[in-house]
This record gives structure tokens, C-alpha cells and sequence, in this order.
């Protein structure tokens, strides 16, 4: 199966354009700076706190100095005008930044940390709640990733489970989306917090960036769901645009077990 381009899931979810634009003007501008280089932290002196589940920016252990990301930010800022900066764009530039500052960072810790011995809901590099979630691989060893929508940070949890408040599989459900073969709707029936969910591989830089799924957003919006991951995106805003398409917003109705 080809890999799913950029464009042609903006030909399908026309309404997603504005904020895929947006998102990548953001990027264009930060991929114009200069990325200062970041220390990689001492893992050994991190490891105690890591076991205990302090997220790496949170530890007083290592210290990791995110005024160059403070700096860059400023600098995309300067770069997108005139445009207004609102604060939903302002938050979205300075984690661009921040993301792009701590990726080196990010890929060490990938390879330092052992997987089996965090396996916590929030996000073991900067402690954000996920904002995604991907599942990968094929069964009987199938594994669900979470995705940070901050750092960008992927990291292994259970596979069953609510990873916002903990219930177990019995209260979860997922809702499939007619026309989304590889997204859904992971949510629980006790916290009312949903993940979208990505099944699939190899269209990760697409379907994991957020944005190309708002309309799941407003589909669990509308249907009293609470997204407890911080949002970079003004979502309210963008819902009359998307419920006004009327593409892809129909479910097939069915609340189905998680697998």
C-alpha cells in the first residue's frame, strides 16, 4: 500500500487545509534557525529518578537548559509576521521549537531508556499527557505506543488500559471512523477522556501530527468526549470549518472492544 502524501489527505479533508498551512508555515520558519547544540544529559545520574518515574525535564538530576528553545521561539514569532499571534499559535511555535532544540535529546533517551521500566502515562522527556497513541507491530506481540504532541516524544504503555485515569479494558471502547481505516477513537467510559489512535505504520509524520485528525476531535467533541492532552491547536475555532465540510464526520455507530 502507498504511503499516504500530505496532499493527498488534504484532497480528502479539505477542511484540514487552513490548519495544515499554518502548521507548515510554523515549520518552514523554524527550519530556517539555527538549532543550538544541547548537551546530552548524564543517564546515570538521571537512572534514580527515571525508576521513579520523573520525566527527564522535571528532574532535578539533570539539567537541560530550554533558553535556546525560549530563543528560537522568539525568533519563529519574528518570522511569522505580521500574522497575529494568537495563543494557540504562540504555543504551537514555542513546542516546535522546544521539540526541535530537545531532538537530539529525544533520540538518546530513545535508545538509553529501558521501555518495560516506564510504561507511565505521561510522557517520559517532558511529563505531557499523550496526545495520540499508535499501535504497532503484529500479534501476539502487538504494542501501543503513546505520542507526546509537545516533544514528540513516543513511548511504550500497556496495551489495555485508560492511560488518563487508569480504569481498566472493561471500561474502554473504541469508535471507528467510516473512511479511516487506520485512525479511531480510543476512549473511557469512566474518565471520558479519549485517544486518537493510530493502527497502523509507515504514514507516522502524517497521521501522527494532530492536526491531519481534528475532524476525531470534533466527532468525540460532539459526542461529550474530553481530550485531557494539551491541545497546540485552537480547537474551538477550527470546528465550524470542519462541521461544515461534512466529510468524513459520519461514524459507523459502533462502540466496539478494544483489541
Amino acid at each position: 500500500m502507498a504511503l499516504m502524501t500530505r496532499e493527498g489527505w488534504l484532497q480528502t479533508h479539505t477542511y484540514l487545509r487552513p490548519v495544515a498551512e499554518l502548521a507548515a508555515e510554523v515549520e518552514r520558519a523554524a527550519a530556517g534557525i539555527d538549532v543550538p547544540r544541547v548537551p546530552i544529559p548524564d543517564w546515570n545520574a538521571y537512572r534514580a529518578d527515571f525508576l521513579a518515574g520523573v520525566s527527564l525535564l522535571s528532574s532535578t538530576h539533570v539539567a537541560i537548559d530550554l533558553e535556546p528553545a525560549g530563543q528560537m521561539t522568539a525568533q519563529i514569532v519574528e518570522r511569522l509576521a505580521p500574522r497575529p499571534m494568537s495563543e494557540g499559535l504562540s504555543r504551537f511555535a514555542s513546542w516546535v521549537a522546544t521539540a526541535r532544540f530537545l531532538q537530539p535529546v529525544v533520540a538518546a533517551f530513545d535508545s538509553w531508556r529501558d521501555e518495560d521500566r516506564w510504561l507511565r502515562p505521561h510522557c517520559p522527556t517532558c511529563a505531557s499527557l499523550p496526545a495520540m497513541a499508535q499501535l504497532v507491530g503484529a500479534d501476539p506481540g502487538r504494542k501501543r505506543l503513546l505520542v507526546c504532541g509537545c516533544c514528540r516524544t513516543r513511548w511504550q504503555f500497556a496495551r489495555t488500559g485508560c492511560p488518563y485515569c487508569g480504569t481498566n479494558a472493561q471500561r474502554l471502547a473504541s469508535l471507528s471512523v467510516e473512511g479511516e481505516a487506520n485512525l479511531r477513537i480510543d476512549h473511557c467510559e469512566s474518565c471520558r477522556g479519549y485517544l486518537k489512535t493510530y493502527d497502523g505504520e509507515g504514514n507516522e509524520a502524517l497521521l501522527l501530527a494532530d492536526w491531519s485528525s481534528l475532524h476525531l476531535d470534533l466527532i468525540a467533541h460532539d459526542r461529550g468526549l474530553k481530550k485531557l492532552a494539551a491541545s497546540l491547536y485552537e480547537f474551538e475555532p477550527a470546528l465550524p470549518a470542519v462541521r461544515e465540510s461534512g466529510l468524513h464526520l459520519e461514524t459507523n455507530g459502533r462502540l466496539e472492544s478494544r483489541g
